[in-house]
């Protein structure tokens, strides 16, 4: 029962005014996505290393803004080739994979990382992106301010951000044959519609699809021949 309808039904005892309360449908979009191409280029542009792991990190692991810039230190698992992404949205924790590329620029990145940020913290507490205010990690702002000015940089026209490159690694995954419920645990999702809605912008894979009117041309290959019996038992 929703607020209002609790409110006018069990509150105020006025059922004629709770039947008049619908919900209205909002309309839904498809999510944008960039192509590999696209992709390419926002890395080669980006300034500075931190940028392209920032980047890196949102499309080689599909995760979101909120998930990039709170990774410590620890959640970091070489051993095993996965990040642990803790208490995110939903107030879930998940796995995702940490591919050896993505693992070489954190790598590079921790290196040439400022350490004056690190006082006093254990180095498993410690922010992978360390923030202007001591013991805090970098905003989701500055990510996408930093974001922004990359795809322009890269000369994509398209309105996106940051998200994108979330959803970019979903479709891309989908579009090279991963399943579908691999894809939903990796991005977090509670539910498969979430998800499926990646194969309404797999273009890789709408693209290959052969038309019905493609087939009207090729002999046998269309419509039932008339005149055709079921076989009898």
């Amino acid at each position: 029962m929703t607020g209002l309808k609790f409110l006018f039904r069990v509150t105020l005892r006025r059922l004629d005014l709770a039947t008049e309360i619908y919900h209205i449908k909002e309309p839904q979009k498809i999510p944008l996505v960039m192509s590999p191409d696209e992709t390419k280029r926002l890395l080669a542009v980006a300034k500075t290393l931190k940028a392209r792991v920032l980047f890196a990190l949102g499309y080689g692991c599909g995760l979101r803004a909120s998930e990039v810039v709170r990774l410590r230190v620890g959640d970091i698992d070489s051993a095993q080739g996965i990040i642990r992404v803790v208490q995110s949205k939903g107030r879930k924790d998940r796995n995702v994979m940490l591919s050896p590329e993505v693992l070489a620029l954190l790598r590079q990145w921790w290196k040439a990382r400022p350490r004056w940020y690190d006082i006093g913290m254990p180095p498993e507490d410690r922010w992978l992106f360390p923030g202007i205010r001591r013991g805090k990690p970098m905003t989701t702002r500055q990510l996408n301010r930093l974001f922004h000015h990359t795809a322009d940089a890269a000369g994509i026209r398209k309105p996106v951000t940051l998200h994108t490159l979330r959803h970019s690694f979903a479709t891309h995954l989908l579009e090279r044959g991963t399943d579908i419920r691999v894809i939903q645990a990796l991005l977090g999702h509670s539910k498969l519609e979430a998800t499926a809605r990646y194969t309404q912008v797999a273009t890789g894979m709408i693209s290959t699809v052969e038309s019905p009117f493609d087939l009207l041309s090729q002999p046998g290959k269309g419509a039932k021949r008339r005149g055709r019996r079921w076989p009898v038992a």
